[in-house]
């Protein structure tokens, strides 16, 4: 009976998906914090724990999710040109996506006047190296010495470098590849693991905040869900269109009256993979895009292409620095820029992706990772934007692809 009554009490929280957790765990901490004030300070600890346990993650997660991503592609060998203009072209668009982050951050200015303090302000504002000097430090002369330094670029281009090499000596380098894919496996699981903590790691540093800073501190993150969604939208309405009417020469109206039900499927449930019977059949049977690429750049594209993921990063990042009275540099602006585009080959496709990847961004500039507990409680409704924009960069992408590949139907995709 005892066993009975316990599983029913706990049926409700159980039952709710980790989003709702983690806002409930947000509200809740603003509520105690207000009530607490100064005294939130002892609520502390518990989301110390939870940032210091995603801070444990950033190097094994990273370093073998990047090394499995490379590996995993094997079919770029046997579709040569298709592959190397699918990877091109997605990194270009993740780039010039975080651009547009922070060129609207930067505008909007989301976190000024927050004036909220690190707990280790030691450690951030640092004197940024010259931009030449920024460039020249992401080949790592020691790996080993970099990985156990956290040094996220350096980590990214070994684990690159690895990750062709491993591909490239075929057979012989199965071994290796099995070992990564079962630690990357392992991360995943220890990542989901954490990721249950967010909840009350979220409470306790939001207590904190309302309690130290007061409830005005939460007003700004209207303005960070705005810049995100008109990112996204300036990303769909004049770069994809663009790039289709200049690069493809082909209207991009069509393009646009074919992301309806994908964008919308996206939008809802958030994955890029689960959208990808949608994105693939609209492809297909709207757009003309042959079976042989879709069925190749489109996957890929659920993998690797992270456009929406890396405007929110670069809106975030700038927020927090902002909220910290934390002025960036140009070579602080070109890390960020590598970093989310080069660590977009590798993003984990488990909860809380989003969470890891932008404090990934926020270490390798140093900047303050108390920040995530901020945004972690809007989170859900920033990665609808993101994910609905990855899925529109995929189409964009596969569109591009097999027109220059000569594998367009463009009866198909002149049609009204």
């Amino acid at each position: 009976m005892n066993n009975i009554n316990n599983t029913t009490m706990a049926g409700p929280w159980s039952r709710l998906e980790l989003w709702k957790k983690i806002l409930l765990g947000m509200i809740l901490g603003v509520i105690v914090g207000a009530f607490m004030g100064p005294q939130a300070e002892l609520l502390k600890p518990i989301g110390t724990l939870f940032i210091n346990a995603i801070k444990m993650l950033i190097v094994p997660l990273v370093f073998c999710s990047l090394v499995v991503g490379i590996t995993s592609m094997k079919d770029t060998r046997k579709m040569g040109r298709i592959g190397f203009k699918s990877i091109v072209l997605y990194l270009g668009t993740t780039a010039v996506a975080i651009s547009i982050g922070l060129v609207l951050a930067a505008i909007v200015a989301p976190g000024e006047g927050l004036h909220m303090v690190a707990s280790n302000p030691d450690a951030i504002g640092k004197d940024a190296p010259p931009l030449i000097q920024t460039l020249l430090n992401i080949i790592p002369k020691n790996p080993v010495g970099a990985l156990a330094a956290g040094n996220i670029l350096q980590i990214i281009i070994f684990a690159l470098g690895l990750g062709v090499s491993l591909a490239m000596i075929g057979e012989k380098g199965e071994p290796a590849v099995k070992v990564f894919e079962s630690l990357a496996e392992a991360m995943y699981k220890l990542t989901a693991l954490i990721m249950k903590f967010a909840p009350y790691g979220v409470f306790g540093l939001m207590a904190w905040v309302a309690g130290v800073y007061g409830i005005d501190v939460l007003l700004p993150l209207i303005k960070v869900i705005a810049t995100v969604y008109v990112g996204a939208l300036l990303h769909v309405l004049i770069f994809y269109t663009g790039t289709l009417a200049i690069l493809g020469r082909l209207n991009p109206i069509r393009y646009l009256k074919s992301l309806t039900n994908p964008a919308a499927v996206a939008f809802t449930t958030t994955s890029s993979s689960g959208t990808l019977p949608a994105t693939i059949k609209a492809s297909q049977e709207e757009l003309g895009v042959s079976k042989s690429v879709s069925s190749f750049v489109l996957p890929l594209g659920a993998t690797i292409n992270m456009d929406g993921t890396a405007l929110y990063q670069g809106v975030c990042a700038l927020f927090i620095a902002q909220a910290f009275g934390i002025d960036l540099t140009s070579a602080d602006y070109l890390t960020i820029i590598l970093t989310a585009t080069l660590a977009s080959v590798g993003t984990a496709g488990v909860p809380g992706a989003g969470l890891i990847m932008l404090s990934l961004v926020l270490t390798t500039v140093g900047l303050p990772i108390e920040g995530l507990a901020i945004v972690a409680g809007i989170d859900r409704i920033l990665d609808m934007a993101r994910t609905t924009i990855n899925v529109c960069g995929d189409m964009m992408v596969a569109v591009l692809v097999a027109k220059s590949e000569n594998e367009l139907d463009t009866e198909i995709y002149s049609r009204s």
